[in-house]
Parts: C-alpha cells; sequence; structure tokens
C-alpha cells in the first residue's frame, strides 16, 4: 500500500504522519509538496491524506488580509499544489483523508469558506505553551466518523486558530465541539464518489497523551486503510 502525504512545513510534524499511518504496517509513505512538484507521484498513492499546517491565503477563499494571527506570509504555492493533489485524487477515485488544514482546504476548494480567527474561542482551540488543547467532541450518527469511532462523544486533541465558515459543496459537519466549531466533515452524498474524511484534530499526535490507541487516533487510521483496503 502507498499511501501519498503532502509535507506539513516542519520534519519533526512530518514524521509524526509517518509514523502514525505506517503504524505496524508494511505501507510507503510518499512525501508529496510543492517543492518537489511531485504531482506525478501522487498519481500512483492508493490513497491521499492533506496534512496540517500554515493559514490557507486569505484571496483562496475570498478572505481579508490582516486578520489577527495571521502568518507572516503564506504558501500560495502549496495551496496550489495540494489542490492539484486532491482534484487528481477525485479524477483517480482514490480515498483522501483531510487533517486540520487539509480539511479546510477541502472545505475552500469546493467553495466553502473560513473563520479567518476564532478570537475568544482560541482559549479553547489553539495550542499554548506548545501543547494541544484537549476538548471533547459530539458525534453525528450514521456518519463515517460514527462508524470509525463507535462513539457520539470522544475527546480530541485541538491546535488551530481557524475554523469552517460557510460549508462547501456536497459537505457536511459530522462532528462539532461544544462552542460549535466544526471538528469533521464529509460528503453529503457519498453515491459515485470516492472517500472522503476530513477532522480538525491531530490524530497523528495523540500519542503525546497516550491516546494513540483510542478511536479519535487508530479509529481514523484503521477507517482509511479500510477504504483503500475496499477501494
Amino acid at each position: 500500500m502507498k499511501i501519498g502525504l503532502t509535507y506539513t512545513g516542519s520534519e519533526l510534524k512530518h514524521a509524526n504522519y509517518v509514523n502514525w499511518l505506517k503504524g505496524t504496517d508494511p505501507i510507503e509513505v510518499i512525501t508529496l509538496s510543492a517543492e518537489l512538484n511531485n504531482l506525478n507521484a501522487a498519481a500512483s498513492c492508493d490513497g491521499i491524506v492533506l496534512s496540517g499546517g500554515i493559514d490557507l491565503a486569505p484571496e483562496y477563499y475570498s478572505g481579508k488580509t490582516g486578520y489577527p494571527n495571521a502568518p507572516e506570509q503564506f504558501q500560495e504555492e502549496r495551496d496550489a499544489f495540494e489542490t492539484a493533489v486532491f482534484r487528481q485524487a477525485q479524477e483517480q477515485n482514490t480515498p483522501v483523508l483531510g487533517i486540520c488544514r487539509g480539511m479546510q482546504l477541502i472545505n475552500c476548494i469546493y467553495g466553502g469558506t473560513l473563520v479567518q480567527d476564532l478570537e475568544t474561542k482560541n482559549e479553547v482551540h489553539r495550542v499554548a505553551n506548545s501543547q494541544d488543547k484537549v476538548h471533547g467532541i459530539h458525534i453525528k450518527p450514521d456518519s463515517i466518523l460514527h462508524e470509525a469511532l463507535g462513539s457520539e462523544h470522544c475527546a480530541v486533541n485541538s491546535a488551530h486558530h481557524q475554523a469552517i465558515g460557510n460549508l462547501g459543496w456536497n459537505l457536511q459537519i459530522t462532528a462539532t465541539a461544544p462552542d460549535g466549531v466544526a471538528e469533521a466533515l464529509e460528503r453529503t452524498e457519498t453515491t459515485g464518489y470516492p472517500f472522503l474524511l476530513c477532522v480538525q484534530w491531530h490524530p497523528e499526535r495523540m500519542y503525546h497523551f497516550g491516546l494513540q490507541q483510542t478511536p479519535p487516533s487508530d479509529g481514523i487510521r484503521k477507517k482509511f486503510l479500510e477504504a483503500i483496503q475496499h477501494n
């Protein structure tokens, strides 16, 4: 099995994704990035993971510039490359897992928007002292996420200051935090479309809390691998 993983911008964070995806299985993880310009490598992958990282450029979703907690520089090349990776995956019927930034990117690809800064809600969701926050989520029954986690409630880690605004075409929110922030996206209509699951948290680094074997981490991985195997 070969999985394409977009480069998150940090070797340490990228390694978290690689280790999480591989587990103890014979899985090859291919790094995909605008710097490598290897869209052709993505075409040979059995599954695609769009990773977390820097905010999307505001013009990508008709957002405003100069918002609170914006990065000094954006990475428009990354936005464009990962959009091409996603669109190619859809054309090839390849399963996709979007994590944090990846979830936000997919929403924007389908015409959605972002809340550019959560402001007072940042305290619940944003990294503090280099540590992820932890909060509960409520999961929609009859969703892929519910199948993966086996529950309507669980705890997840949180490390973001942006969130889903208006939903993109054919997307639905399948998990929310107590304050209403979207924590997962899936398709509204799945017939005729490849597997798609997006989560706002970081399952690849829940090992920091000793939670690597729990459904919000291992369950997401298993559901994604299952989708690849049955594709």
